[in-house]
């Protein structure tokens, strides 16, 4: 159906690499996610559905969007250096909390998750903010975006 704002694919270009396979099995969920419910609309382009292909240049994260068709609509191309302290910061409490979980309290592991929420809100918005002018996206397919992110990272 022409102008839906939705992605109807997303791949990962072999410039990213293969990792293990529960970092494979992650990326997977991670996509199937965001494919599953998103809101993304190029500003300027009259109508989706649209694929994703993302790719890695020079540790800048490319995106590159198609019509479901395959005809081009943009290319855009963002830094990941704006990532890097929030993607290591969300790391660090995904340990905390898994850690928790084996031998914390209830309270004291919710409180963990409520952290790791927090960064992971934080790293979200970083993401709306870098793609403001050039992709239209709510937050929640910001959030399953910045997942996707967070495990093109995760080396497994």
């Amino acid at each position: 159906m022409a102008g839906e704002k939705r992605l109807c694919d997303v791949t990962l270009d072999e410039s990213i690499g293969r990792s293990t396979p529960d970092v494979e099995h992650e990326r997977a969920v991670a996509i199937f996610d965001l494919i599953e419910e998103n809101s993304f609309h190029p500003v300027g382009h009259a109508g989706g559905p649209y694929k994703l292909n993302l790719s890695l240049v020079d540790a800048k994260l490319v995106f590159d969007i198609k019509t479901e068709a395959g005809d081009p609509v943009a290319t855009h191309i963002l830094s990941l250096t704006p990532f890097r302290r929030i993607v290591k910061d969300y790391f660090m409490i995904c340990e905390s909390y898994y850690e928790a979980i084996r031998s914390s309290t209830p309270s004291q592991i919710e409180a963990i998750d409520m952290g790791r929420r927090g960064i992971h809100n934080d790293g979200s918005q970083t993401l709306m903010d870098r793609l403001k002018g050039k992709i239209e996206i709510d937050f929640d397919t910001a959030r399953r975006l910045f997942t996707l992110v967070c495990v093109l990272y995760w080396r497994g």
